[in-house]
């Protein structure tokens, strides 16, 4: 990799002189060239890419404050330069990073064609333009996230360039070594947390909670091992914004950690407004905080958004790349290249090797790959297909309907809400069911919202929808919103709820449920995982009388007389069939499969299947070598 002096010498020999360069700035994994005359680029826009290709860098090219218009003049220039259509709804200024943050209903005409629009507002008025969506649900985790990040912009200027100079530090150690420790989820679900380690860097990819667990030891990861020292941890990088594999990130900010969170940008606003209801829920029942709010806005301000397939340094012998998941919304595999050419990690987090209404199937072709690591929720189980689920869904809403009852789907605020909507509101077009009101309540109606902010980041079907066709199917007016639990509604008329939370510990699920579980004409939906030890996992197994702690502390015994149905179809994780099509599919083969993400019996189940020497050769992983670590147990790869 290059070094400090080679960078720096190639950016200066490469760049004409009359570019006027002030200073070269190294801006987190980024090397920001700062000029006075950035009109050098409408003749010489290639010699970046060709600098940036030499020394395998990013390379961004900014204007010296001494030369940006004033910021009145600069507004006049955008609004002036912008077609109307766009519908600007906001413009920020960032004088410390040299960046005019836009915001439009519209931004694919902000951009313009081939960027046309974008460089012109740059060239116009030195500022350079970060392009947004204004979501059509208006979004209130966004709008602050993005009013706390530009109202911190000379801290966050600042530690950007603490992270770039210890990215950019010099390579000492000339011993060659990959280490991966289990922090957690190994032989269990939940808590999601790896080290992995080389002479030069540590890195942390994802730092979860245990959800099956309230209090103890055993809801968060092992991080006060010898080899966690935050001090000298280089990143962390979420996979996605599932509480089990990012609701412990503030944790670190609290003990001292000070470094860089790589995320998706979908992922960066879900996480965070996954972690303040953590928080809340937590204090409404009287728990613990882990950490308070004042760590999640100093994570928002530590964290750096990377697209999909956008490799960049994160550490001075680590790059790292997304991939596409098709779990969640923005959820990513992630690849780390280690040395040069030393090692190549692809860890999966939580994929979905399948098309599904939201999202696209999960990436399997990388550059390279010597150590997957790679999640076994459902190893020991297949699922039924789509269409069967679909089906078994809408005849279980229209029996339900039918004898007079309601229909109860608890949802993961994250994923499977949306994908209800999806699968709902096409069955409400297509009559496939009767027009009963949809009630959409809890935590995933704002993260719903986020969806619309990131239509890029869905399914080709509903991006195309969205984007082309200006059909928003999360805007249906067949969806009702509400507030929490309502009694009315619980007690009313047939109607389908999707509440909050999916597994039943928490949210307004649990006091609908509490409401409807005695009638028997009214049905409960399980669409999506449940952990052990978590209500729903009772309920879906046949719980007959459940007892339920409520706010004030007393217990509650439950009837449950109502219809309990589970459909496993619409699950954002990988079936066995998926896992081992994956497997089969996967370019290039590994060298290393270390299992993880999977109660115990169904990660040994799935490891005896693929450790099987026929299985070995049809999918093509004949030399590989299978691990099943438990938490604390460490591989070393090189």
């Amino acid at each position: 990799m290059a070094t400090r002096l080679e960078i720096l010498g190639a950016i200066y020999n490469g760049i004409p002189k009359d570019a006027g360069i002030t200073r070269i700035e190294f801006e987190g994994p980024e090397i920001a060239v700062y000029v006075k005359n950035p009109n050098f680029l409408t003749n010489g826009g290639d010699v970046i890419k060709k600098i940036a290709k030499e020394i395998k860098k990013r390379i961004v090219v900014k204007a010296d404050k001494s030369v940006r218009k004033d910021e009145k003049e600069a507004i006049e220039i955008i609004k002036n330069t912008v077609p109307k259509e766009a519908e600007i709804t906001d413009i920020k200024f960032d004088e410390d990073l040299g960046e005019v943050l836009i915001k439009a209903k519209k931004p694919g005409l902000v951009i313009g064609k081939g960027g046309l629009i974008q460089q012109k507002i740059f060239l116009d008025t030195f500022w350079k333009p970060e392009i947004i969506r204004e979501p059509p649900i208006k979004s209130k985790t966004i709008e602050n996230v993005i009013t706390h990040i530009y109202n911190e912009t000379e801290y966050r200027a600042k530690i950007l360039k603490t992270f770039g100079d210890r990215i950019h530090r010099e390579v000492i150690f000339k011993d060659r070594y990959v280490r991966i420790t289990a922090l957690g989820a190994f032989q269990e679900i939940g808590r999601s947390a790896i080290l992995v380690e080389t002479p030069e860097s540590r890195i942390l990819l994802d730092t979860g909670v245990n959800p099956s667990v309230n209090f103890g030891e055993r809801m968060f990861p092992k991080l006060d091992i010898d080899q966690l020292r935050l001090e000298d941890l280089d990143a962390v990088v979420i996979t996605h914004a599932h509480l089990d594999h990012c609701g412990m990130v503030p944790y670190l900010f609290k003990y001292g950690y000070e470094g860089p969170v790589y995320t998706t940008p979908p992922t960066r606003d879900v996480m965070a407004l996954m972690q303040l209801d953590l928080l809340d829920v937590a204090e409404k029942d009287g728990r613990p905080l882990p950490y308070s709010a004042k760590e999640v806005r100093k994570e928002l301000l530590h964290t750096i958004t990377l697209d999909y397939e956008e490799v960049t340094d994160i550490a001075p012998d680590i790059r790292l790349t997304f991939y596409n998941a098709g779990h969640i919304l923005g959820s990513a595999m992630a690849h780390l290249h280690i040395g040069e050419g030393t090692h190549n990690i692809v860890y999966t987090g939580d994929f979905k090797y399948s098309k599904t209404r939201l999202l696209d199937r999960a990436t399997s072709e990388f550059p390279k790959v010597d150590t997957l690591i790679m999640e076994t929720t459902y190893g020991a189980q297949e699922q039924t297909n789509r269409e069967d689920s679909e089906k078994q869904l809408i005849d279980i809403i229209n029996s339900t309907i039918n004898r007079g009852g309601k229909v109860l789907i608890p949802v993961l605020a994250v994923g499977r809400g949306q994908e209800m909507m999806l699968v709902i509101n096409n069955a409400l077009k297509n009559k496939l069911i009767p027009e009963v009101p949809v009630y959409v309540t809890g935590l995933f109606d704002e993260v719903t919202a986020i969806h619309t902010a990131y239509p890029e980041w869905l399914s080709r079907e509903v991006r195309d929808a969205i984007l082309y066709r200006d059909e928003n199917p999360f805007v249906s007016e067949q969806f009702k919103r509400i507030e929490g639990y309502k009694e009315d509604i619980a007690q009313g008329e047939p109607s389908i709820i999707l509440a909050t939370s999916g597994m039943l510990n928490g949210g307004p699920a649990v006091e609908f449920f509490k409401s409807m579980a005695p009638d028997p004409k009214n049905a409960i939906i399980f669409v999506s995982y449940q952990a052990e030890g978590t209500l729903g996992r009772k309920v879906r197994d046949g719980a007959k009388e459940v007892q339920i702690i409520g706010r004030d502390g007393r217990v509650e015994n439950i009837q449950i007389n109502m219809e309990v149905k589970a459909v496993d179809g619409f699950s954002g994780h990988s079936d066995r069939r998926q896992l081992l099509r994956f497997l089969h599919d996967l370019t290039p083969k590994p060298k290393n499969i270390i299992l993880d993400h999977g109660e115990y019996n169904s990660m040994m189940a799935f490891k005896r299947i693929i450790d099987n020497t026929k299985e070995k050769e049809r999918l093509g992983i004949k030399g590989a070598s299978i691990y099943t670590p438990a938490i604390l147990d460490s591989l070393r790869v090189v």
